[in-house]
């Protein structure tokens, strides 16, 4: 091991960099999880997470990743053989698509490019009489497209049909504005590693009334996931089993963090970044992977690499020459795609230093015409400086 200059640019589309004020906060002594500091402390991070799910109703901690969420909302509120919609928008919605299949729920996959969010009447022309639960991805990671929430809301309201509106909001959660209640979703599941600025370790599923009611019909065995019992002993403050006690001192820190900044501020700081790498990637002569505008992501950006140049051997050169990590095209994708992650503790500095690094490796590898996309970066940033 040799020591490199300077700090590793870390940006993929998650986990993301943890700010210095998290690393701080979860330094401190790990106390008694049946002692009352810490029913405080939990009681504490379980309310004040509601309002960055934009809810009224609860919202469980496990101690896991997003896959954990994506379990526990299935089995909680489904049975075997249950019938699902799901859309094919990218890598993460087939890998929830597989799991619910290893459960025996029988599922009804609407085939997609990975370039498209979900389709509104795609929902209303697949939803028959027996399917239980509609599944959705917010922000597609694999592909830094966003699909409609509301729009399928309302796409279901239209048919009066009474399944569940299941979103996984895992990469756009405290980076996009995201309305569990008023949207109509009944669950809601995410990850600490991302728009949270957290290591991973922590999942969170928001939960409405009618999820909760699911519960008492669903006929899976479980018991790490069972909601009831997660839900009796968060009354109090504590956890069933031993919870992340110093995952939830960063999350008291990061609740404080996108408090202060103010979430709309937060959104719009992601809005202007997600716009400023497009302008660069634009410049570059490149393309991304999202095909409408009004579905690009704001916490990441899917760039496409010319015929015959593989991504991965590019994110190589970029990771060697200027210690810098992009994330690697996944399933359908691999290597075809880098991924830009400009998503949690962020600013216009940083994006400007990722942004250089994957122009200098883009001419490094061959592409000698990728020139002028930091400098449409820039005069955007500058352009947007101090604004919403």
């Amino acid at each position: 091991m040799s020591h490199k200059s300077g700090r590793h640019f870390l940006q993929i589309p998650g986990p993301t960099n943890v700010p210095d004020r998290i690393l701080r906060a979860m330094d401190g002594p790990t106390i008694d999880h049946r002692g009352p500091e810490f029913a405080e402390l939990a009681l504490d991070v379980l309310y004040d997470i509601k309002a960055i799910f934009k809810t009224e109703q609860p919202v469980l901690i496990f101690p896991a990743s997003g896959t954990g969420a994506w379990e526990a909302a299935l089995v909680n509120t489904l049975s075997h053989g249950d019938k699902v919609l799901m859309f094919e928008t990218g890598q993460f919605a087939t890998l929830w698509s597989n799991l619910a299949r290893r459960f025996g729920l029988e599922v009804d996959m609407v085939p997609g490019d990975w370039r498209s969010g979900v389709k509104p009447q795609d929902v209303e022309d697949r939803l028959s009489a027996d399917i239980k639960a509609v599944c959705v991805v917010h922000n597609e990671t694999s592909t830094g497209v966003t699909s409609n929430i509301a729009a399928v809301r309302a796409a279901m309201d239209r048919t009066g049909h009474p399944a569940l509106l299941m979103v996984d909001t895992i990469s756009s959660l405290a980076c996009m504005d995201y309305r569990h209640d008023e949207w109509g979703v009944d669950v809601t599941v995410s990850g600490s590693q991302k728009g949270l600025m957290l290591p991973p370790g922590l999942s969170f599923t928001a939960i409405s009334m009618k999820a909760l009611e699911a519960t008492e019909n669903s006929s899976f065995a479980k018991s790490y996931w069972h909601w009831d019992e997660m839900l009796k002993a968060n009354e109090k403050g504590f956890f069933p089993y031993t919870p992340a006690t110093n995952l939830l001192y960063g999350l008291q820190e990061s609740i404080a963090m996108l408090n202060e900044e103010g979430l709309d501020t937060v959104f719009a700081r992601h809005r202007r970044h997600g716009e400023a790498t497009r302008r660069a990637v634009a410049a570059w002569g490149l393309e991304v992977l999202c095909k409408n505008p009004e579905e690009y992501s704001n916490s990441l950006t899917a760039v496409m690499m010319p015929d015959g140049k593989n991504a991965d051997a590019l994110r190589k050169v970029v990771l060697e020459k200027f210690d810098m990590s992009l994330g690697s095209g996944l399933g359908k994708v691999a290597g075809k795609v880098f991924r830009i992650g400009h998503l949690g503790d962020f600013n216009d500095l940083t994006l400007a230093g990722a942004l250089s690094g994957v122009e200098m490796g883009l001419r490094l590898f061959g592409l000698a015409g990728a020139k002028g996309g930091v400098d449409a970066a820039l005069v955007y940033l500058a352009e947007r400086a101090g604004k919403k």
